[in-house]
Parts: C-alpha cells; sequence; structure tokens
C-alpha cells in the first residue's frame, strides 16, 4: 500500500477546505445571507432609510451626523470639486446630502463600511489584501464616472457607485476565508474561488443592499464580454472600466488588443481620442475620490 507524502496530505486538506468553503458560499448566496463583516450600525441604518419610498435628506443627515466619521466623508464628497462646480461652500449636513443626492450618500456609507472593514482586527492578516482591493475599487470608480460623462443616457454617480462596488464579491470572499478556521485553508487556496465567485457573490451583497437592479446586474454580468444590449447602459460602463484599469495603473501595460472589437465599446460610441480622454478625466475624479472617501 501506498503512503502519502506530507505535502499530498496537505494538499487533500486544502481542496477538502476549498470544497466546504465553496459549498457554504453557495448556500449563504442562495439563501441571500451576505453581509459584510466589522459593518458599522450607522451605515445600515443609512442603507435601511434610503430603501424606503418616504426618505427625506433631512432624515438622512439626522443618522449620518450620529457618526462624526461618515458626516465628514459627505461634507468633504458636497464641497469636492466634482459636485461643487460653483465652488460655493456648505456648511450644514442637509444641504450637502441635497447636494450629493443620494447615490452619492450610498457611495460615501459604502466607502466608509469598507474602511472600517479595512481596520477590523480580526481580518488584519488579510489588510494588505483588502488595500490593494479598495484602490481598484476607487479607481474603477473614477474610470466608470469618466466613462459614463462620455456616453448618453447613463447615470455618472450612478455609475461611480456601480464602480465602487463592482469587487465587494472580493471583499467579501476574502474576509469570510479568513474567518475560516484551520490551517489547511490559507489565503491562496482562495485566488482561484475569487475568480469565479466573486461576480455572483457581489451581485447578492449589492442586492440585499437594496441597490438599484441595474447595478446588481452590472455587477453581476460586467465580466460577461460577448454579453448583448440594445443599447449601451453601466454594465458597458463597468465592463470597459474593469478593462482599463490596468493600462491606468501602469503605463507600461498597453491597453488590451480587443478592446476596440469589444461589444460594449462599440454600444459606447467609444474611440482612441475618446479613451485618452476618459483616462485623464478619470485620474481628475480620482483625486476627488480619494480626499472625500478614503
Amino acid at each position: 500500500m501506498s503512503e502519502y507524502s506530507s505535502s499530498m496530505l496537505a494538499e487533500m486538506g486544502a481542496q477538502s477546505a476549498a470544497f466546504r468553503f465553496v459549498a457554504m458560499l453557495a448556500g449563504e448566496v442562495s439563501d441571500g445571507q451576505v453581509e459584510l463583516p466589522a459593518y458599522p450600525d450607522v451605515v445600515v441604518r443609512v442603507k435601511n432609510a434610503l430603501s424606503r419610498d418616504d426618505v427625506t435628506p433631512a432624515r438622512i443627515a439626522q443618522i449620518a451626523a450620529t457618526e462624526a466619521g461618515l458626516a465628514a466623508r459627505l461634507m468633504t464628497m458636497a464641497n469636492s470639486a466634482m459636485l461643487n462646480t460653483g465652488g460655493k461652500p456648505i456648511t450644514e449636513l442637509k444641504s450637502a446630502v441635497v447636494r450629493i443626492g443620494y447615490n452619492n450618500v450610498r457611495t460615501t456609507a459604502v466607502a466608509y463600511a469598507v474602511n472600517a472593514l479595512k481596520q477590523a482586527e480580526e481580518l488584519k492578516p488579510i489588510r494588505k489584501q483588502l488595500e490593494v482591493l479598495w484602490h481598484e475599487a476607487i479607481m474603477t470608480a473614477s474610470l466608470c464616472w469618466a466613462i459614463a460623462g462620455s456616453a448618453s443616457g447613463i447615470n455618472k454617480d450612478e455609475a461611480m457607485l456601480t464602480g465602487l462596488v463592482h469587487n465587494i464579491g472580493k471583499v467579501y470572499i476574502l474576509s469570510r476565508s479568513q474567518r475560516m478556521a484551520g490551517k489547511a485553508f490559507n489565503i491562496n487556496d482562495t485566488l482561484p474561488i475569487v475568480r469565479d465567485w466573486h461576480a455572483n457573490v457581489g451581485r447578492a451583497i449589492v442586492d440585499s443592499w437594496k441597490f438599484a437592479p441595474h447595478i446588481a446586474e452590472a455587477v453581476g454580468e460586467h465580466e460577461d464580454r460577448e454579453r448583448l444590449a440594445r443599447q449601451a447602459d453601466l454594465t458597458d460602463v463597468l465592463h470597459i472600466a474593469v478593462r482599463l484599469y490596468p493600462s491606468v495603473m501602469d503605463p507600461k501595460v498597453e491597453l488590451p488588443n480587443d478592446l476596440q472589437s469589444s461589444l460594449a465599446y462599440g454600444r459606447l460610441g467609444l474611440n482612441g481620442n475618446k479613451v485618452l480622454f476618459v483616462i485623464d478625466e478619470s485620474h481628475e475624479a480620482l483625486k476627488t475620490l480619494t480626499s472625500a472617501l478614503g
């Protein structure tokens, strides 16, 4: 009878743990039980208030005022160059909510929640990975904002919010894997799981947050290069933003060779000059988002 080496046993243990983890993810997504750990109560209350038809700026301001950090971020967003085009500063929280709109309130609240997540003591071992994902989210949000601005009929604020949450499934998978007991399962074991599952998990999270259905659809389907649509939409915006991200982050990385032939690229009416303009605009948006969102 052959004997198993210690490395083979370790590999078998990792595969078994990974299988259990995927089964757990599938169950959570199916049941709608997807919630990030260390989620601030104030963000939950803002999220719930925004889901009501009778919500008012005064009510959102009242909730946000209970947490100085979130209130400060809303004020910073309202007085940013991106949204304060008239140059008149706002000093009152209710006026800030009115100026930035509910979509940007959602964006700011999500940013506040993710920053709290990064600081959670239980997730300290994966803080570096969470920082990388957060930077990816902010840059993608900036690209989405710029792409939507060059297209017609697409809300720029919704596009920015969609970019910010597009990789929330990755954040969830990493945070859940960190809480999984046992040395047989480590951060490297999650890489294929993140790749295969993050879009569906992200969509489930965005659904649970009661964001607009087309935002959830964009998060869930943005990696589909052959997706058919009658006209340009939010999913197209996110698809192109994600594909531009590596080149924007590193000038040495060339734009994808097949970018111009992609269906989303054509529907958005992009061309070489427009893409260069979008990249420039995204850098300006990034300055605002980095300042306002942290």
